[in-house]
Formats: structure tokens, sequence, C-alpha cells
């Protein structure tokens, strides 16, 4: 029995060995400062290289800072990013919150096997699968109906408490009438 249970101790080990999923690179992790907590994001600069490109490069240029996550549906997921009709602190329009994007042309998908499951960011778009740009959302659970359909262009490895802890949306299509917002958007690594 002794040698049994070393063995299964040593196939768990090896086993949990194989499935840890590894942290980005500093230059491929975006630290979200949000109300409740910073939020580490892994990019997915091998599944979606042009998106998580535009994501850093807007981080970067402190475009995600004060910008609203207009969309919180709980249960669901959580929205933000609109740098052009989001930003609380220059030009904010709630009402357009969510329509708009960057000053940059918009991205052809990169659609991926990769599925929607908590904690998993993705690239929102339009109705052309083209036509993402600026937005992107984190899920609060699974979300299979997304999966190869919308561009999954990271994972969120710490932080997930300040996410679920976001102001939860009280209007239609889980609009928020008083939205949380990133307070900084940077990389680990420094830009």
């Amino acid at each position: 029995m002794k040698h049994f249970a070393t063995g299964l101790m040593t196939g768990l080990s090896a086993l949990m060995l194989t499935t840890t999923v590894q942290a980005a690179e500093p230059n491929d992790t975006l630290v979200l400062t949000l109300p409740k907590g910073d939020v580490a994001i892994a990019l997915s600069s091998d599944l979606a290289p042009k998106h998580a490109e535009r994501i850093k490069k807007l981080a970067c240029g402190g475009e995600y800072d004060n910008v609203a996550f207009h969309r919180v549906i709980d249960g669901f997921m959580a929205q933000t990013g609109d740098v052009q009709f989001a930003d609380m602190e220059d030009g904010y329009q709630p009402g357009r919150a969510g329509t708009g994007g960057s000053d940059l042309p918009d991205l052809p998908a990169e659609f991926s096997d990769t599925p929607f499951e908590r904690g998993t960011v993705g690239m929102a778009r339009a109705g052309s699968p083209d036509s993402a740009n600026s937005q992107f959302f984190i899920m609060f659970q699974e979300g299979a109906f997304l999966n190869g359909d919308y561009t999954v262009v990271g994972q969120v490895e710490s932080g997930m408490e300040a996410v679920d802890a976001l102001a939860k949306g009280d209007g239609p299509n889980g609009a928020v009438s008083a939205p949380d917002r990133i307070r900084t958007a940077t990389l680990a690594g420094g830009c």
C-alpha cells in the first residue's frame, strides 16, 4: 500500500506540473488597477498577436486610464476599453460608452480554439468579426457560446476578486449608471 500511495503522489505531482499555467512575461502582462485592487492579465501574444499588441500600445499610451467598465453583467462578463467615449476624466459620455474605440483601425479577427472560461479576456466587437478595436471584456464564468466567435486576448492571472467586485449593470444590456473605472493600465515590464 505504501508503494501505491508513493506512486500515486508521484503521478499527481507530475500531473500538477504539466497542467500548471506558466506566468506571462512581464512585457506581456497587463496590470489593471481597479478600485478593489490590481488585476494581472497574461496577454496571449501567441494566440492573438495583433490584439495583444493593440492593448499594450493603448495601455502604454495611457489610453485606458480612467476608462469605465460601462457594461457589467453579473454571471457573464465585465466590459471596458472604450477610450473614445468612456474616459471618466476626459469626455465621458454615458449614453455613448461602449460604442467607441480608438483612433487606430479595427483589427482582423484572430479566433482560436481557446475556450471562454472564468477570467478569460476577450475582445469586444460589433457585428463584423473584423471590428475589434480597443474594447475588451473579462469573463465572470464560462461562456462556451462565445468560443470561436470572439478573439481571446488573455487570461487573468491574479486579482479576479477585484473584477468580481466591480459595480454591476443596472440598466439595459448591463449598462452601469455609476460605473467603476480602470484607474491605471500598465505593463508589468514597463512600456
